[in-house]
């Protein structure tokens, strides 16, 4: 009698950038979806570097927000992913290293804020916010490290 073999379910893939932390690397391996839909919306070519579970230290299973950071060729892209499955007050800010020169996608989102591009994204600042209205929120997170240091 023949053993039954294992079928193996097509899972989407999403390009990890070589330096991605291992944080980044489990949650893709736990939701590759939510990863790969976030990198369609950045566009062709771009590796995903970072992804952080908001508010941060929550566990990725009841997050209510991810924020993600692709690179691509010193270029990058930010996304901020709404979890709660209605539409919030989203804002995404990525500046240039110094500060200056930021761009930002802002508003109330049932998917996403951004993508928001950086043409040099080498530790770029990277704000994330969330909530009921811009005066009521949830998450309020600020990091200088969603894209590769030189």
């Amino acid at each position: 009698m023949a053993v039954p073999q294992a079928v193996a379910v097509d899972q989407p893939v999403v390009p990890v950038a070589e330096a991605a932390d291992a944080t980044t690397r489990a949650m893709v391996k736990a939701d590759p979806q939510a990863a790969v839909a976030a990198a369609t919306v950045c566009g062709t070519g771009y590796k995903l570097f970072r992804a952080v579970p908001l508010p941060e230290g929550t566990d990725p299973r009841q997050r209510l927000a991810m924020l993600f950071s692709y690179e691509n060729g010193g270029k990058g892209c930010a996304i901020l992913d709404n979890n709660v499955g209605e539409s919030q007050y989203m804002c995404l800010n990525v500046c240039k290293v110094d500060g200056t020169g930021c761009d930002k996608d802002s508003g109330n989102f049932f998917d996403y804020a951004g993508p928001v591009r950086v043409s040099s994204a080498g530790c770029a600042p990277v704000t994330a916010k969330m909530g009921q209205s811009p005066s009521s929120l949830y998450i309020n997170f600020k990091t200088e490290y969603m894209f590769p240091c030189d």
